[in-house]
């Protein structure tokens, strides 16, 4: 037994207890598989990330369109800078996850 005046006895069974439970939560972060719900919300975050950037330009080149009166000279060009930049946004985010 340790009397407090020295370091901790390894053999004391509550110092080694404590010292098995912080290696078992270390390890079971670690190797913690997400669960089904946190899969679900990264896809609708990255379901959002590209469809947001899309939706802005739709809405952009609708509005030049509608403005300049040139058909779809406007729409179709930014809906697909839209889904570039919101593939690209989800990318990095999926890398840096």
């Amino acid at each position: 037994m340790n009397d407090g005046s020295g370091p901790p006895d390894e053999n004391d069974p509550l110092i080694r207890a404590a010292q098995l439970r912080h290696e078992r939560e270390k390890r079971g972060r670690q190797d913690e598989e997400p669960s089904v719900a946190r899969r679900l919300a990264q896809i609708g975050v990255l379901g959002w990330m590209i469809v947001t950037p899309m939706l802005i330009g739709v809405f952009l080149g609708n509005w030049l369109d509608r403005t300049f009166k040139t058909g779809l000279f406007w729409t179709a060009p930014l809906l697909l800078l839209g889904l570039g930049l919101g593939c690209w946004s989800a990318w990095k985010w999926v890398k840096k996850a």
